[in-house]
């Protein structure tokens, strides 16, 4: 499932971007899927169709994760069928 994420770069705009997969400690990089600026406008350093951009970590200062996504990995749902 892929986790809807700003990723604050150093010196650059925030990207709001989705991310397949949170970083583990041994990881050198990270790929963003769908980038795009706050107000999604396309982000200038990037090419028209770019759908995904690898970053060395040492340049992503942090990472925001948006709470609905964390709810929703954790939410129980109960199902009851009616036609019974």
């Amino acid at each position: 499932m892929a986790h809807k994420v700003i990723v604050h770069l150093m010196n650059e705009d925030p990207i709001v971007a989705e991310l397949e997969r949170m970083p583990e400690p041994e990881d050198a990089s990270i790929t963003i899927f769908d980038p795009r600026r706050e107000d999604g406008k396309q982000i200038h350093y990037l090419r028209d169709g770019s759908s995904a951009v690898v970053f060395p970590l040492h340049r992503v200062s942090s990472i925001e994760i948006f709470a609905e996504d964390i709810a929703r990995e954790e939410e129980v749902t109960f199902y009851r069928d009616e036609t019974s």
